[in-house]
């Protein structure tokens, strides 16, 4: 051996260990994600209670698109439930809509609270065309049943 490899504790040469461990390794395969759909005309749903607003907007099959809500765009306590609040909710649930390819909207309005009609408004601000409102609050028919009479 005129010129000699450096060889480890096992008396393989490293060159050829080095090679061994490239072979063994994998590439990193990675996964795609999902590709972005373009959606032309959606749903918005807005829930619209007394202590707090959210907007979520949708596909027709129901898919969410784009939501947002006044708590989780900063707002605490009772500031939540009011119109500016919602009015903020929903422009920014709009905005990501729009980034999406969404032009127009049916609005789909739940709940007694005060930022029902701020979040329509909002939503046509920012440039999505409202074709139908439509009121889905839950109504009781015959309402619970009252509690026993008292005896005193």
């Amino acid at each position: 051996m005129a010129k000699s490899e450096a060889t480890d504790a096992t008396g393989l040469p490293e060159k050829a260990e080095k090679k061994e461990g490239a072979a063994g390794k994998r590439k990193k395969t990675f996964k795609k994600r999902g590709e972005k759909r373009i959606v032309h005309h959606g749903l918005a749903h807005i829930h619209a209670s007394f202590n707090n607003t959210t907007v979520t907007i949708t596909d027709t099959e129901g898919n969410v698109v784009a939501w947002s809500s006044a708590g989780g765009i900063g707002f605490k306590g009772s500031r939540k439930g009011t119109p500016f609040a919602a009015t903020q909710a929903a422009l920014n649930a709009g905005n990501a809509a729009k980034t999406v390819g969404m032009r127009s909207l049916d609005v789909r309005v739940k709940g007694p609270g005060s930022g029902r009609e701020s979040a329509i408004r909002a939503l046509q601000t920012v440039g999505l065309e409202v074709k139908s409102i439509r009121d889905v609050t839950p109504i009781p028919h015959n309402g619970c049943r009252p509690p026993k009479r008292r005896r005193v």
